[in-house]
């Protein structure tokens, strides 16, 4: 994927940098950009958990492992951590760190978290006139209808909600400092390398594929041949965050195909792919009001940030599936 821009000589903060989207941000600057200057800024998992069982943090030292730039453990909600960051003065500013759970219902945490610490890495980036791409989310706009299109939000949850505020909060600094450039985009179902250390909330893509994997039939809700989701290979979601850095791209963006696939698409793809047939486990769905189908409306991401996906679901599969293999093997199946 070529840029516009040159990165090299550049100062890069990426917080979250040791989670999915951030860790594969840190990769790709190393491999394309190698006299930048890179920066990650995680708080790495701890073990602890929130009340529902999933863990607090999602950084993991593995998702790093070839990286040789900076790395400081932090939190983005401690003023003594963040106090390390202004020893320098970036350039970029790639904000990936949030609570991204959104079965965490403790309204405080999430809040602090996502929209209190963003306030604050805003004030870093005006100190340093730093551009800033920031992670938004689709649950902006809650079970709105297909295609979801910005400036139709309607949260259904704290995560969804912090994400929304997170938008105004950028509007309001863009309006403020219009010379400035902050970004934020909007992604979909995600998936890809990187992802592993996520543990329960990591994609179907990869759930599916380690169930085939161990010889096991993949465990599907009933008709999820119906069950509609926008699937964006990571290497997408990349090549949005480097073309949201040009110069007054300021604003909010879906990040997507633009198509919606199923669930039996994954499933189906996935044996294919591996030689398997193995069938399909159905089971009921145990939730009510569960959201039936996300598509991207992706037109304003392709105009103005010259957006184009590249990876169809089996394409992105495709190209998913040795490090599939390979966690299968190495990690055993475990994300520790």
């Amino acid at each position: 994927m070529s840029s516009p821009i040159d990165f090299n000589s550049k100062t890069i903060l990426i917080t979250g940098g040791a989670g999915f989207i951030g860790s594969r941000l840190a990769h790709y600057f190393q491999r394309n950009y190698p006299k930048a200057r890179v920066i990650v800024f995680d708080c790495f998992r701890s073990g602890e958990t929130f009340p529902h069982g999933n863990l607090v943090s999602f950084g993991h030292y593995k998702n790093l492992l070839g990286f040789s730039g900076e790395v400081i453990c932090g939190s983005i909600n401690r003023s003594e951590d963040l106090a390390r960051l202004h020893d320098y003065r970036f350039d970029y500013i790639f904000h990936q760190a949030a609570i991204s759970d959104t079965r965490v219902y403790n309204q405080e945490i999430v809040i602090q978290t996502n929209v209190n610490a963003f306030a604050d890495i805003l004030a870093l980036a005006k100190k340093d006139r730093a551009t800033v791409v920031y992670a938004s989310s689709a649950a902006t706009y809650g079970s709105q209808p297909s295609p979801q299109t910005i400036g139709k939000e309607r949260p259904e949850n704290p995560y969804g909600y912090s994400k929304y505020a997170m938008d105004q909060l950028a509007n309001r600094f863009s309006r403020d400092n219009p010379d400035l450039s902050v970004t934020g985009l909007r992604y979909f179902n995600a998936y890809g390398a990187g992802e592993f250390y996520k543990a329960k909330t990591a994609s179907m893509v990869l759930q599916l594929g380690h169930q085939i994997l161990s010889g096991t039939a993949p465990r599907l809700f009933e008709h999820s041949d119906k069950i509609m989701r926008d699937f964006v290979y990571i290497d997408d979601v990349i090549q949005a965050n480097i073309k949201a850095c040009q110069p007054k791209k300021t604003g909010v963006y879906n990040v997507g195909t633009g198509i919606a696939r199923s669930f039996q698409d994954i499933a189906d793809i996935l044996q294919r792919e591996l030689g398997t047939d193995l069938g399909t486990d159905y089971f009921p769905n145990p939730y009510t009001g569960y959201q039936m189908h996300t598509q991207a409306d992706i037109s304003l991401t392709q105009r103005y940030l010259d957006y184009q996906p590249e990876f169809t679901l089996e394409k992105g599969i495709k190209a998913y599936l040795p490090e599939i293999k390979r966690l299968f093997t190495e990690e055993n199946n475990e994300p520790v």
